[in-house]
């Protein structure tokens, strides 16, 4: 499958846009970069286009339809939504999502139309063709045991447990903060109430102690750095985009030429589907053979399991317990305390300023409480421990004096 190029619209005044390009799984294979839509269309070429819009500029809602046969979905919504919003239904684009639930309630995305006009104009001026329009904020990773909060700039994005992102005003994060917070019903049925903390090192360094004042309100806060902001973030739920509502619909919705020429293709349609009904025929022919050989196999595992084991008579899972087997022979303490402190003088070498004031191993995981220079020291501490395969969070920070304290937590990746 081609890769994406990501493009996400201009939040700031001086109106560029931030883009990279991501395999077809999500992975990074552009640093994020800024600039104007134009020069983001030079990377376009052979790969599917992805733009995010501003989250302050979609409402995300849901709206009572029920799911039966024969209704129209998209003539239903407006109406089922009027009295909630402000503006005349008329000048409005809905977008639906996919019903999750067998309950009445349809995830709705809900944009100007003028915006959506305005916004596609610049994309088409750039020569940009988008296969998907999503809003930002609904690309902000959903968690079913924790709750989601994106700092970014001017703004701040909450997804609680099991509810739609809401993006307020950076001064109103005392209030996302509160509703982030999970209710006692969703703890006591999820048995979880976290906090997952996104930020920028200038916002985290600016919210940190407001954030941490509202510890208690969670079962742990754990904060990660975005250094290059959250787009590469975005990148990662592309593949799947769970829960993200495309606002290419109704007349906004692409069209191909397949659909519009139908009609010319329809003999070659036939001949495919002959074509398909002939493989299938040779497939199940193929199917029994292969039966017949996978049976001959199995004797000879079960013979070499025999053999390698005495007195194991039992040749189910045959191989795993072969190579569980070996392992406990062998043993290991690669992914253990000594390989985790290994990691941590390699990656404290490339960073003066940096101070262990403790250290905890437990569960297979190193917790470390740091002291540095700055936020960014810490966080390049964890880059530095990413890059050599370990999985590094950074938990909690604060100022200290004239430096900065954290706690990260080092383990290796899954």
């Amino acid at each position: 499958m081609a890769d994406w190029l990501l493009i996400r619209l201009a939040h700031e005044a001086d109106g560029l846009a931030a883009f990279l390009v991501a395999d077809a799984a999500g992975r990074i294979m552009t640093a994020p970069q800024k600039g104007t839509l134009a020069q983001a269309a030079a990377h376009a070429a052979g790969r599917r286009v992805c733009v995010l819009v501003p989250g302050a500029d979609v409402v995300l809602t849901e709206a009572e339809v029920p799911a039966r046969a024969g209704v129209k979905v998209q003539q239903v919504v407006p109406f089922a939504l009027e009295e909630q919003l402000a503006e005349d239904i008329d000048s409005l684009h809905f977008a639906v999502g996919k019903r999750t639930t067998d309950l009445p309630r349809l995830p709705v995305a809900v944009v100007s139309r003028a915006l959506m006009q305005e916004w596609l104009a610049g994309l088409a001026a750039a020569g940009l063709t988008p296969e998907r329009v999503f809003s930002d904020s609904s690309l902000i990773p959903a968690n079913p045991g924790q709750s989601v909060v994106l700092l970014e700039g001017e703004g701040v994005t909450v997804r609680p447990i099991g509810g739609a992102p809401i993006t307020l005003p950076r001064d109103a994060l005392a209030e996302a903060l509160e509703l982030a917070r999970p209710h006692a019903e969703v703890v006591a049925e999820r048995g979880a109430g976290g906090l997952v903390l996104y930020a920028g090192p200038a916002e985290w360094q600016q919210c940190s102690r407001e954030v941490e004042a509202a510890r208690d309100r969670f079962d742990g806060i754990k904060v990660q750095l975005l250094s290059e902001g959250p787009l590469a973030l975005y990148a990662q739920q592309l593949p799947n985009a769970v829960g993200a509502i495309d606002l290419l619909q109704g007349p906004y919705a692409p069209t191909t030429a397949l659909a519009s020429n139908w009609k010319a293709w329809r003999l070659a349609a036939g001949l495919l589907g002959a074509l398909v009904a002939l493989h299938a025929v040779g497939s199940a022919a193929e199917l029994m053979a292969l039966k017949r050989s996978e049976r001959k196999v199995d004797t000879s595992i079960e013979d070499t399991f025999r053999a390698a084991m005495p007195g194991e008579h039992n040749a189910t899972n045959a191989r795993r317990r072969m190579e569980q087997r070996l392992a406990a022979a062998q043993g290991s303490d690669a992914n253990g305390l000594l390989a985790a402190l290994s990691a941590l003088a390699q990656a404290r070498g490339t960073v003066p300023g940096i101070n262990v004031q403790a250290l905890v191993f437990r569960d297979g995981a190193l917790e470390l409480k740091l002291s540095a220079p700055s936020a960014d020291a810490l966080d390049h501490i964890s880059q530095s421990l990413r890059s050599t395969g370990w999985q590094a969070d950074l938990t909690s920070g604060n100022a200290a004096g004239n430096g900065y304290e954290g706690r990260i937590q080092i383990k290796p990746a899954s």
